[in-house]
């Protein structure tokens, strides 16, 4: 009898914990879906919980959002504008090697230092425009000192859309596969560079070295359509100017 009488007062227990639950479940419901509740207010009581979760996940990435654009990438900038300053001064007097490797002691305002060079700037703030702008730098530097494959990869790296540098990098690409005899790379990224940025300048330069390059591959019809172009399109251009004497070298050359 005693073994059934607490058998019972254990099931009483229970039957009055599902019954208290089952009530606050039916308080909770009730509470959520106010039927004088309408709109937005209605929905929002009906998934309080997932709008909560969701909005604060959508905070934290705001907040993240927002160091990153206008804290940490501002500080980054000026910590490579403060780097590539020292390359850039000996690459203007062609020391490319220090300008590519660095390592050498300089003075700043807050005493000396070791400077870094366009390939570490290039790794190390890649995310910013100077250390974007670094691996043209880089790629120019290694194209000066023979190293054409490396000057390449260097040079693909960079994806600024500026009005002259753009061209010029495409350019470079194409000096180096000149270099390395790929006369059809070569042409490539010449003809990419004349149209990168449509102007008197990078343009006709470009489509002069694109004829060129048809030159040396003995495709003397192309390298005539190149010249052509300039003396109808830049005609006016200094490099222009000398496209109906090229024209009709090449006829002579290729008996056209």
């Amino acid at each position: 009898m005693a073994e059934s009488k607490d058998e019972s007062t254990v099931e009483n227990v229970e039957v009055n914990e599902t019954v208290e639950e089952t009530i606050e479940e039916t308080e909770e419901q009730e509470r959520i879906i106010d039927p004088n509740l309408q709109g937005i207010q209605l929905f929002y009581e009906k998934n309080k919980k997932m709008i909560n979760y969701v909005g604060g996940g959508f905070l934290v990435i705001v907040a993240v959002v927002v160091y990153w654009k206008f804290f940490y990438m501002p500080e980054k900038e000026k910590e490579a504008s403060n780097e590539i300053m020292w390359a850039q001064k000996f690459f203007d007097v062609d020391s490319f090697n220090i300008a590519l490797n660095g390592n050498l002691m300089v003075y700043t305002a807050d005493g000396q230092k070791q400077m870094m060079g366009f390939d570490a700037i290039s790794d190390e703030y890649g995310m910013t425009k100077n250390g974007n702008l670094a691996n043209y730098y880089a790629g120019i530097c290694l194209l000066r000192t023979g190293k054409y494959e490396q000057a390449i990869e260097k040079l693909e790296k960079y994806n600024l859309n500026d009005e002259l540098i753009a061209p010029m990098a495409y350019g470079a690409i194409g000096d180096a596969n000149m270099e390395l005899n790929r006369l059809d790379e070569a042409v490539k990224y010449y003809l990419k560079a004349a149209e990168k940025n449509s102007n008197n300048f990078t343009t006709p330069y470009f489509l002069k070295k694109a004829a060129f390059a048809y030159e040396q591959k003995a495709n003397y019809a192309e390298a005539m359509n190149m010249y052509d172009r300039l003396e109808k399109e830049y005609g006016k251009t200094e490099i222009g100017k000398e496209a109906d004497r090229q024209i009709a070298r090449l006829k002579a050359l290729g008996n056209l």
